[in-house]
């Protein structure tokens, strides 16, 4: 599944191509997505023009200036989809969805094999929808710190990687970087997160904002479906330390690697650095 560093990445990858052009035609060759596909979609965004686009946690948000007004293209990739600038008379391949093409003859495709990406259309800066309403901080905001998880933390229960991974502590902590940040952290994903530190919380969202900063300057983490805006897979994939390499032996220390579920989630961690 895209997590933020995808999304991210895939919002300055287009950016370049969307910002400040024309809309000219919409093509939508399936509707049934999570969200079903506006049926006026092309009828509201041919003539509208594109504004900077912004993201909020995993959401990809398109604003747009029409002529009812402000408006904006709330984006999510869903668990197989992407983003892409193509051309004007480049073929569209299966499970190529959505087109939106500009007046200087790029194209937005969208391809969602799975189809659990959506893309909907709200009225004004889109702030108020309430998929957006209760999600937490941005990690590599400054109101994202030590201090912050130490205080949402006091009396859980739950295990940290699970109260990590939860958009209302902070957004964008996946699986993948959840795993790999308290593997920079030195914390073990199963222990109390009620009964972790304020210190061991500082190192902890310094190693989030590392390790989320650092996917997104190598293009996001592809497993298997996730490409960026010009259709390059991420590269992050060849930095992990422990997602995905359970039975293999941890790069620092050298014990085995465990795997675990918490969450109802895979988790792999090394029982000799974390503690």
């Amino acid at each position: 599944m895209p997590e933020l560093p995808e999304v991210e990445t895939t919002r300055r990858g287009i950016a370049p191509y969307l910002e400040g052009q024309e809309i000219t035609e919409v093509l939508v060759r399936q509707t049934r997505l999570r969200v079903p596909v506006p049926e006026d979609l092309a009828e509201r965004l041919v003539g509208a023009r594109v504004g900077v686009l912004k993201r909020r946690a995993k959401y990809l948000q398109i604003p747009v200036a029409t002529l009812e007004g402000e408006a904006t293209l709330l984006w999510h990739l869903g668990m197989s989809g992407s983003l892409r600038i193509a051309n004007v008379g480049d073929l569209p391949k299966k499970h190529d969805h959505v087109d939106v093409v500009t007046a200087k003859g790029h194209v937005l495709r969208y391809h969602d094999p799975r189809r659990f990406g959506f893309v909907d259309w709200q009225q004004g800066d889109g702030s108020l929808d309430t998929r957006l309403a209760h999600l937490g901080p941005e990690p590599l905001d400054d109101a994202f710190n030590g201090r912050w998880l130490y205080n949402a933390s006091r009396n859980k229960r739950v295990a940290v990687k699970p109260f990590l991974m939860d958009n209302r502590v902070v957004v964008g902590a996946g699986n993948i970087y959840a795993a790999e940040a308290l593997f920079m952290a030195g914390i073990d994903p199963r222990r109390a997160a009620g009964k972790i530190s304020l210190a061991r919380y500082q190192q902890l969202a310094a190693a989030v904002k590392e390790v989320l900063a650092a996917a997104i300057t190598q293009g996001g983490t592809t497993l298997r479906d996730f490409v960026s805006g010009q259709g390059e897979p991420g590269y992050f994939a060849q930095q992990l330390n422990v997602y995905g390499r359970h039975g293999q032996p941890c790069l620092r220390c050298g014990v085995e690697l465990r795997r675990i579920t918490l969450g109802q989630r895979a988790s792999v961690f090394c029982p000799g650095c974390q503690r």
